[in-house]
């Protein structure tokens, strides 16, 4: 099924789509303009399309008119309807067995070239097959727009047909209602907010499906709707054992919300194709993801080829836009979270934020480590902050060393974005308060293990100091528990040399301890 949105050019057919009919019309005064065409055609302006018209005009080739008389009759298309961003016409017949004349695709990717826009963003508009085959071979979508001369066959071999040029505006203008899932943790949800945002500014309501690591930082991402949560089978690091009846009930859920597209997010390691085929059995028309692996039936848009090393942020944003929903003009492409943030009293006045815990163990730096870290931060000068979860309690108690305010268990994900909003800097590991961070726009001291590649999950859009070994033995492994004694890739940062990258920061940013 073609989708109805995201489209950046129409192109157009003249005679019988923009103009009524009038065969090797080489005289001006005989234009006469389609019902409605003039104000369909401004919201298509208006909407940001770049339009074109494509044309055969086998008349030239016929002797029955001039180059002249096609280009003086164009004009007057132009003097009723207003400016077009590019014409091309095929002054060929049939027998001449070019590459332009429809249904070839020659003119359509000619004028796509002109305009700067790839074939797949573009809508190819016309009243007989021809224009919809061209469409086809082009890998434009086409919408019919039938007359007296359309042929019955050709209706029905059509994919999507209007009554006229107003209904086709409507059909390319429409926005879809969306799901898009991101089914990992906290960290990964949030840098796929950006690309979310894309797909939510084309998007008449935007439902993202998470699992319960990333709920949290789900519901505070701009531009989404609605939330499903499912713990994932073949992406939640423990499992648990596949229930039918589950799995049934997700489908029936997403059925009944009756969705006209999917975008499926994911890590180069993962496969998007399981979750596509329950959204097929849920009727899902339209699904979009990054897979190498061969999709069948499961993908209307295969994004592939994607660079391995690309930063997860690009990555995702990569795939939007595959799927037709590019960056919307003005974002730039960072992450942020829902304003306002909940208020936090008691906080002290330009302090330093130290997480100590990770959601991975081979992430997290040892704790007798960040403890000293904590006392080289005061001895310093600096206002020190622990945060941790409910969980980490004990970590964030010892790490405090009764010498930094402990806020263990003391912040949902909310009220953490909002200690860390307060934040000169945060000296936190490869988890999600980093990603956190980053979207209140706090610089960060990254104390990153090698497990995963650091361009890929370094906290994006704001200034960081990386501290840690990055030829570590651990390198690359995605190791969940560190597989080397020691964990010498994180036990070896010195207390004097995150000191040093905090201030380096707050030098950075006009602050003084």
């Amino acid at each position: 099924m073609l989708r109805s949105e995201g489209f950046a050019a129409a192109l157009l057919d003249r005679d019988g789509t923009l103009i009524e009919d009038v065969p090797y019309n080489g005289d001006p005064s005989l234009v006469r303009v389609r019902p409605g065409a003039r104000e369909a055609l401004d919201r298509l302006r208006a909407a940001g399309l770049r339009l074109a018209v494509v044309s055969n005009q086998s008349g030239v080739a016929r002797g029955l008119l001039t180059e002249d008389q096609v280009r003086r009759v164009n004009a007057r298309v132009e003097e009723l309807l207003g400016p077009f961003d590019a014409w091309r016409y095929c002054p060929h017949v049939a027998e001449d067995g070019c590459a332009c004349r429809k249904p070839a695709p020659g003119l359509l990717l000619a004028a796509a070239g002109a305009l700067g826009v790839p074939p797949e963003r573009c809508v190819m508009i016309g009243d007989i097959g021809a224009d919809v085959e061209a469409g086809r071979a082009a890998g434009t979508a086409a919408v019919l727009i039938p007359t007296r001369v359309t042929r019955a066959e050709e209706i029905a071999a059509a994919e999507v047909v209007v009554v006229d040029l107003p209904a086709a505006a409507d059909w390319i203008l429409k926005k879809p209602k969306v799901l898009v899932a991101r089914c990992d943790s906290a960290g990964d949800v949030l840098l796929t907010g950006p690309a979310i945002r894309s797909v939510a500014a084309a998007a008449t309501h935007l439902t993202l499906l998470c699992g319960p690591r990333g709920a949290d930082a789900a519901r505070l991402l701009p531009g989404v709707d609605e939330f499903v949560e499912w713990r994932v089978p073949w992406i939640d690091p423990r499992p648990e054992p596949v229930d039918p009846a589950e799995v049934a009930a997700l489908v029936k859920d997403l059925e009944a919300r009756q969705f006209d597209e999917a975008v499926i997010f994911t890590s180069f390691h993962q496969s998007p194709l399981p979750l596509a085929l329950l959204l097929r059995l849920a009727g899902v028309p339209r699904i979009a993801a990054i897979s190498e692996d061969y999709p069948g039936a499961l993908l209307d848009v295969r994004h592939r080829g994607v660079d391995e090393g690309l930063p997860e942020v690009d990555r995702a944003l990569s795939l939007a836009a595959a799927a037709g929903f590019a960056r919307p003009a003005g974002d730039d492409g960072r992450l942020r979270l829902r304003r306002p943030l909940p208020d936090v009293a008691g906080l002290p006045d330009g302090y330093v934020v130290v997480h100590p815990g990770a959601s991975v163990p081979a992430r997290a730096c040892p704790p007798q480590r960040c403890r000293e870290f904590v006392t080289a931060l005061v001895a310093a000068g600096h206002r020190v902050v622990v945060t941790g979860a409910e969980s980490e309690r004990e970590l964030t108690r010892y790490v405090a060393a009764r010498v930094a305010l402990d806020l263990g268990g003391r912040t949902r994900m909310a009220e953490l974005a909002a200690v860390l909003d307060g934040a000169r800097c945060v000296v936190v590991g490869n988890t999600g308060p980093a990603h956190l961070a980053a979207a209140v726009a706090t610089p960060v001291v990254s104390l990153f293990a090698p497990t995963v590649p650091f361009a890929r999950w370094q906290p994006h859009g704001v200034p960081v100091r990386r501290l840690g070994d990055p030829d570590a033995p651990c390198r690359d492994t995605r190791a969940a528990v560190c597989p080397v004694p020691g964990h010498p890739c994180l036990s070896n940062v010195a207390a004097a040399d995150v000191v040093a990258a905090v201030e380096a920061l707050n030098a950075r940013n006009g602050g003084e301890v």
